[in-house]
């Protein structure tokens, strides 16, 4: 994979006609606002913001801004992105209108937060994980023990990695949401 170029982003903006690129810098200047330490880059072929992982993406079209920052954050901002036309996780902003600039920056904030409070949590989980490890026996299965009685405690075990998955998101959600208000 090749390292785009250090201006990538503003050839990108470069393809557009004048009142779309003032749109499109708008956004990118409010993003780095709010995500300071966040990397600029191209992915999908559109400007993306990377902390730790994909951050938001934001695209040019011929009526409207596409802002792309994940279903989660659609989700929380659902009553403030309501007069705008959006799907699981994006949102088009109209270029007949101005860019909804603060709204932009809350969401971003969001993401932020949430991308923080993912990754602190994961080292927390492999240490946790690796202890476990360390001072569990291995599991033998017995030779006693029926194909179904196997096939059942592989499913119980996957409910259960399945619930904890839940708990955690719910838990990052509330978390994320928690300090969006304080920002």
């Amino acid at each position: 994979m090749n390292a785009p170029r250090p201006n990538a982003i503003d050839d990108y903006i470069a393809r557009f006609p004048r009142d779309v690129q003032k749109h499109l810098r708008q956004v990118r200047a409010a993003i780095k606002k709010a995500a300071p330490g966040a990397e600029e880059t191209v992915k999908y072929q559109i400007p993306t913001f990377v902390l730790g992982e994909n951050l938001v993406h934001f695209a040019g079209y011929e009526h409207h801004v596409g802002f792309y920052p994940t279903p989660s954050a659609i989700v929380e901002f659902k009553r403030e992105l309501s007069r705008y036309e959006s799907a699981k996780g994006s949102v088009r902003f109209p270029l007949d209108e101005p860019m909804p600039l603060a709204l932009i920056t809350k969401i971003v904030k969001f993401r932020v937060a949430a991308v923080k409070l993912k990754f602190a949590a994961k080292p927390a989980r492999a240490s946790a994980e690796k202890a476990t490890r360390t001072t569990a026996k291995p599991a033998r299965a017995s030779a006693k023990k029926s194909a179904k009685a196997k096939a059942g405690a592989v499913a119980r075990s996957a409910a259960s990695r399945a619930a904890a998955s839940k708990r955690r998101a719910k838990s990052t959600k509330k978390a994320a949401k928690r300090t969006a208000r304080r920002a």
